[in-house]
């Protein structure tokens, strides 16, 4: 035997290394060429990213605008226009709204409001009854954020006046009509 040929394992293992050895670094070239021309490496050079584009952020502002309070109309009422006549009823510390002006017997009632200033209240929903107010069913609701919602159920039909009052105060909401088929 030859000294070549003594140790085959071993020339084959050499080649083998020597072969991954070049793999790798094609490899790798061509990731790094590939990032450089996509801007995904590290520094300003090359690429599309550039130290002279931003991004625009418009300043915050208010979006809120006061539309004054909402109210729930009946069918075929228009929203009031030009200033109130003087014998317009006063205004209300609450604001309340329906979401329906007519439902079906037992259905909910979705009753919500806003009552500037009054944060941590608690507001009792009442019904116009043989002609006074009277408490309903102790439906009530606490003022968040300066609103508050909660929902009634009645099975008495033909229209229902709702209100809601400051349990702690003399301050009422306007009154908001719902028909009960």
């Amino acid at each position: 035997m030859s000294d070549d040929e003594g140790h085959p394992v071993l020339s084959g293992l050499a080649a083998l290394a020597g072969v991954g050895v070049v793999v790798g670094l094609l490899v790798s070239g061509g990731a790094l060429a590939a990032t450089s021309m996509l801007g995904l490496g590290g520094d300003d050079e090359g690429g599309t990213a550039s130290s002279q584009q931003s991004m625009y952020l418009p300043k915050p502002s208010d979006t809120l605008q006061e539309t004054g309070p909402q109210i729930t109309l009946q069918p075929g009422e228009q929203t009031p226009s030009g200033p109130p006549s003087s014998d317009a009823p006063p205004e209300f510390a609450i604001s309340l709204s329906a979401a329906s002006t007519e439902v079906g017997p037992m259905e909910e009632i979705y009753l919500t409001g806003v009552y500037p200033g009054g944060e941590g209240a608690v507001v009792q929903v009442q019904r116009f009854e043989n002609g006074k107010w009277d408490d309903f069913a102790a439906v009530d609701a606490v003022v968040s954020g300066e609103t508050f919602s909660t929902y009634v159920q009645t099975a008495q039909s033909g229209v229902n006046r709702f209100r809601v009052r400051d349990t702690d105060g003399p301050n009422v909401s306007n009154e908001v009509r719902v028909k009960i088929r």
